[in-house]
């Protein structure tokens, strides 16, 4: 089933397109395949980032609510040709959001995968992307409510969490897990007391 892949702020989507369209922004971009490439660049996949603060404070494993996520970025894949090359960054400013910085490595490659995987599951979800600094951590998260604003929401108890290579040692990239099931064990690992990770959610046979 599709994805909802929801819109990004008009002045986000302007800032990276006069951003690709600069030869000074892009050369002096740490992304090697942006200086090299050849032929014209589009911005795609437009995501929103989503930070956790304080995770080892939560007490969603006593069943409480999870934590508080804030929105930090919106970030969209830069492709060339038939592949993904880089993502860019927008962050927000006094003047509105605004084109932060390029970047390339894996998190581009594993953010694409698990956008390819999440297509396969059978239920549609709005993608995002949730961020645990304290576990220098990213996943993608797929959020149930797919009419939602992606600018705001706390994570729902089904909604599936993928995390992204590189994942932390034990955590297993690109296996889907509830909300309910991961953050526990997220937050038992910041408290040294990690319970053993739940069997992923199998996507459905093809």
């Amino acid at each position: 089933m599709p994805l909802h892949v929801p819109p990004a702020p008009a002045p986000a989507l302007r800032s990276v397109l006069a951003a690709l369209g600069s030869p000074t922004a892009v050369h002096e971009a740490h992304t090697p395949a942006l200086r090299t490439v050849q032929g014209p660049l589009t911005a795609e996949l437009p995501l929103p980032v989503h930070v956790i603060d304080r995770l080892h404070t939560s007490n969603l494993a006593a069943g409480g609510r999870p934590p508080r996520t804030r929105l930090t970025a919106w970030r969209f894949l830069i492709r060339s040709g038939d592949r993904f090359v880089a993502a860019a960054d927008t962050r927000l400013t006094a003047d509105g959001w605004t084109f932060s910085h390029f970047f390339e490595g894996p998190y581009v490659t594993a953010t694409e995968r698990a956008l390819r995987q999440a297509e396969s599951l059978g239920t549609g979800y709005q993608p995002r992307l949730l961020s645990v600094p304290e576990l220098y951590m990213l996943t993608l998260w797929l959020h149930g409510a797919v009419g939602a604003d992606a600018a705001a929401g706390l994570p729902a108890a089904a909604d599936l969490l993928v995390p992204l290579a590189p994942a932390p040692p034990g955590i297993a990239a690109f296996r889907p897990h509830t909300v309910s099931e991961l953050l526990p064990v997220l937050t038992h690992r910041l408290t040294r007391q990690a319970p053993p990770v739940p069997p992923p959610v199998a996507a459905p046979a093809a």
